[in-house]
């Protein structure tokens, strides 16, 4: 039960993971509501999924890096940087998604 003890770890430890569960929840439920074709709403799950798995990665690399080098040091700073970046790239294009679900859900 490793996954399940580190998606707790990261949710007890992890402002940002948690906002992101919420509004996952949040995109989930309003999706679920609105009963878009099956393809929107395979592309909003896939969407959130790739932002929480890209949290938990970034988390795993901070902590790792941490743990392996606890000065501050440029070239780790740099890797905790680039890797916060991709959850903020798939966290952009997630919001994209979602938004044109519902402009086309709104626009039938």
């Amino acid at each position: 039960m490793f996954a399940v003890e580190g998606w707790r770890a990261a949710f007890q430890k992890e402002a940002s993971f948690r906002t992101e569960v919420f509004a996952a929840a949040g995109a989930i439920a309003v999706t679920v509501w609105l009963n878009p074709p099956a393809l929107w709403l395979a592309l909003v799950i896939v969407m959130i999924s790739l932002v929480l798995a890209a949290e938990l990665f970034n988390t795993a690399l901070e902590h790792m890096l941490d743990g392996l080098h606890p000065e501050q040091a440029p070239f780790v700073g740099l890797a905790k940087d680039c890797a916060a970046a991709s959850v903020m790239v798939l966290s952009v294009c997630s919001a994209i998604v979602f938004l044109l679900m519902l402009a086309d859900v709104w626009s039938r």
